[in-house]
């Protein structure tokens, strides 16, 4: 893992702009390739006061995470679950630390009263990567072909487009558009959005402030970046913004991921495309965003099987669900194999409802790595994210459903038979 993580490497480039209509530029950026930390902040509070919210919110977690970087290294070099975690709680608690001293300046000077800033970053370690996310700055990633948004805004429309009270059009004109329900400083803590990313080579990172994305659709980033050079998406992204109005701050940081050979036929870069496309295909997660998929991959572990070994035993309890990343495992049922799976293949769904026995043993029939999904981490997260835990608990009532259709439509076809059996049964004896 940790060759991989050498062999990963990141160029960024950031521009911020004051745009056509303000007087001040109240965005910050920074750019630290060498400690591989990158962010955006749009403050608020007005001049000589959202100047110094972003400023110092970009300072303040550049302090921490630099003092803390050890943290970044143990994720490159030993991706576990506690080093997830660790990392995780590592930006989190950069932030926070960065929003207690923006509050604490601004209850000290009245001038400064109620300053506050957006913040947005992604801290790299190996090929892992940390976003930490509070208010209306966006981080979006464009891999294979596709854009995706990583983040969700913190705003009164984006929570009524949730709740379903208003549709994209009305949002799109709403008054409160602007109106940020999180943002770094304006109270003595706030809630950190976190979510941890496999980084693989050709990812481009866009993280910007509502200046550039209140200018650009979604869908306009992917062509901007298939047709330019990293150097220049930034410039472009904010001439684009300007043409359009530039009523407030732009700043665009551009990150790409790149790697060599090595690393881009490397086991991990296969695996992690795999783990995706893996989750992607189960009915459970079908229905979830690309960035919701990515939260449930960041609760995933891994694990190898030899050949021979039991992965779940029938009769015992189980609460994970396993997915096939590499090899081949045979369903058995009373010591008879029933089924085969392969690459993709998921067996214990199941066991993330309840602790029930297995109804069956599973057996790597080759050396055999999986993914595994644990329900109390599962749960943990369906906690943390309402639309999330009501889209799985939906699916679960789905899976359920075809389930119990097709057992109903066993019992029919065995009362058939069972049916016709006892109706020629007269004749047979005859």
């Amino acid at each position: 893992m940790g060759a991989f993580a050498v062999a990963l490497t990141t160029e960024a480039f950031g521009l911020t702009d004051v745009g056509r209509k303000r007087q001040h530029n109240e965005d910050a950026m920074m750019v630290d390739a060498s400690l591989g930390l990158f962010m955006v902040a749009d403050g608020m509070g007005g001049h000589a006061a959202g100047e110094v919210a972003s400023a110092r919110a970009t300072e303040v977690v550049k302090q921490h995470i630099a003092a803390n970087r050890h943290l970044l290294k143990d994720l490159a070099q030993n991706p576990t679950a506690d080093s997830r975690s660790a990392a995780a709680a590592l930006v989190e608690v950069a932030v926070q630390r960065a929003c207690a001293d923006i509050y604490r300046t601004a209850m000290t000077d009245a001038s400064k009263r109620g300053m506050g800033t957006t913040f947005v970053c992604l801290a790299v370690g190996g090929n892992k990567g940390v976003i930490g996310h509070v208010g209306d700055s966006r981080v979006y990633l464009v891999r294979h072909g596709q854009c995706h948004r990583l983040t969700e805004d913190h705003t009164l429309v984006a929570a009524q487009l949730k709740a379903g009270t208003i549709t994209k059009e009305q949002a799109a004109t709403s008054q409160y558009r602007n109106v940020i329900t999180r943002a770094v400083g304006i109270q003595e803590s706030v809630q950190v959005d976190t979510l941890i990313v496999d980084l693989m080579p050709g990812d481009v990172f866009l993280l910007c402030s509502d200046g550039l994305h209140g200018y650009v659709e979604d869908e306009e980033i992917l062509p901007l970046v298939a047709g330019l050079q990293p150097a220049d998406l930034p410039r472009k992204f904010v001439e684009i913004a300007n043409e359009r109005g530039g009523k407030d701050n732009i700043t665009a940081v551009v990150v790409k991921v790149a790697g060599d050979s090595a690393a881009l036929a490397s086991e991990e870069t296969s695996e992690a495309q795999s783990r995706m496309e893996a989750l992607r295909k189960i009915p459970l997660f079908r229905h979830l965003t690309y960035k919701e998929q990515t939260a449930v991959l960041s609760i995933a572990t891994t694990r190898t099987y030899p050949a021979g070994r039991e992965i779940v035993v029938e009769g015992q309890p189980g609460e994970e669900l396993f997915v096939v990343i590499r090899g081949r495992v045979a369903i058995e049922k009373n010591g008879v194999e029933i089924a085969e799976l392969r690459s993709g293949g998921h067996f214990g769904e199941m066991g993330l409802i309840d602790n029930a026995p297995r109804s069956a043993t599973v057996r790597a029939t080759e050396p055999t790595r999986t993914m595994v999904i644990a329900r109390s981490d599962l749960m943990g997260l369906m906690k943390r994210e309402a639309i999330l835990a009501v889209k799985m608990l939906w699916s679960f009532v789905q899976v359920l459903s075809d389930r119990l259709r097709a057992t109903n439509s066993e019992l029919s076809e065995a009362r058939q038979e069972l049916a016709v059996a006892q109706a020629i049964q007269p004749f047979a004896e005859d």
